[in-house]
């Protein structure tokens, strides 16, 4: 099949390293892929253009970096798209951002191209009037979400046929993310002695993440487990406020480390944690940060927002808990006084990245999907 991916979004974060590992495993596959992206601004260090040209991705057509859609502002664009469709004759084109999925909708109208939606939030498409036109079956012939609960909702609260809905839960690069030894040298850096038990939080902080339900429970733990670390990996405008001022107010600067945002050592920083914790998710739903977690073979502590319970199994490959302070500390205590059963949930946890989690196991989903559409089905 010939596949066009198209994003709006320039930037290297939430959905755009997902869609990019789906186009490198659907070409792996021996489809023809091409990709539609925006250029990034001057400057920009970390964007999606550049990683999509290290993986063999030369972009075929470049969208605007603009917020939203006008009709008067966007006409060109519309149109400028639909000639690009019309002569490369795509079977598919699959849409991942708001901007690029009206865009899409609006250029291929009255062509044969299957027209794709992704819906990368954890919660349900909401069925007012405005997500009905652009995310219905209206006008659009197939739908990827990331779990059975988002499906569910997308057939029973906006009429989706059940063969024209993918369930394709997000991917992680299992060679990279994979169990290895703590690091020696980010022990040392960050003054992690040998007995020292490390939670890790990577997110962006930001008002919404619920670091001060973290706080607590660990405030509360390490008066059970003094030998409990927290080890906070990201950056954020509202990081004083969120982490920092708390932090110094509640007293506890000697266990809460900051490892700022890590790039080039990002995999040595996650080895040396003994589990992750995951409150809210972002922009990402299908929470990346904890695959990769469990890629690695770390067990996982969360809250049941979002795509959370179906992506950790509670008691398996670590706890899906209530978002109270206690059930948090009592889960950091077990894991400081039984690393044995923590460890098992952690291999349990990478067991199932590797059967469930995959680039191409995405990719797989998908094309029974865009075959499906295409009349392969």
């Amino acid at each position: 099949m010939k596949i066009l991916q198209l994003t709006g979004d320039w930037k290297w974060t939430g959905p755009a390293e997902p869609m990019l590992h789906l186009a490198g495993a659907l070409r792996e596959s021996g489809h023809a892929v091409d990709l539609a992206l925006p250029d990034p601004p001057p400057g920009a260090s970390s964007n999606l253009l550049d990683r999509a040209r290290e993986r063999g991705f030369e972009p075929v057509h470049r969208l605007a970096r603009r917020q939203g859609y006008w009709p008067v502002r966007d006409g060109a664009e519309v149109r400028g798209l639909r000639r690009l469709l019309r002569e490369r004759g795509y079977d598919v084109v699959h849409a991942h951002h708001t901007r690029d999925q009206i865009l899409a909708k609006l250029a291929l109208r009255g062509q044969r191209a299957a027209r794709v939606l992704s819906w990368h939030h954890g919660d349900p498409i909401p069925t007012a009037p405005w997500h009905r036109w652009l995310y219905g079956p209206a006008g659009n012939s197939g739908l990827a979400v990331l779990s059975e609960r988002l499906a569910e909702r997308a057939r029973s609260g906006l009429g989706w046929a059940p063969e024209r809905v993918a369930v394709a839960p997000g991917s992680v690069d299992v060679e990279r993310f994979r169990p290895r030894p703590a690091s020696a040298a980010v022990r040392h850096e960050l003054g992690l002695g040998e007995g020292a038990c490390v939670i890790g939080l990577v997110a962006r902080l930001q008002t919404h993440r619920r670091v001060e339900l973290l706080l607590e429970a660990f405030s509360r733990a390490r008066e059970r487990a003094p030998e409990l670390r927290l080890l906070v990996v990201g950056r954020g405008t509202r990081a004083r406020q969120v982490l920092d001022e708390p932090v110094a107010r509640m007293g506890l600067g000697d266990g809460v480390i900051r490892a700022g945002y890590r790039v080039a050592d990002y995999v040595e920083v996650l080895s040396v944690l003994h589990a992750l914790v995951f409150l809210v998710p972002g922009s990402d739903g299908s929470c990346r940060a904890v695959l990769e977690a469990m890629a690695m073979g770390l067990p996982v502590i969360a809250t049941g927002r979002g795509t959370l319970p179906e992506t950790v199994v509670d008691g398996e490959t670590g706890r899906v808990l209530p978002e109270s302070p206690e059930a948090f500390a009592s889960a950091f205590v077990e894991l400081c006084r039984d690393p044995a059963v923590w460890g098992a949930r952690g291999a349990a946890g990478r067991r199932r990245a590797l059967s469930r989690h995959t680039p191409e196991q995405q990719a797989r989903s998908l094309e029974r999907l865009y075959a499906e559409l295409c009349g392969g089905g």
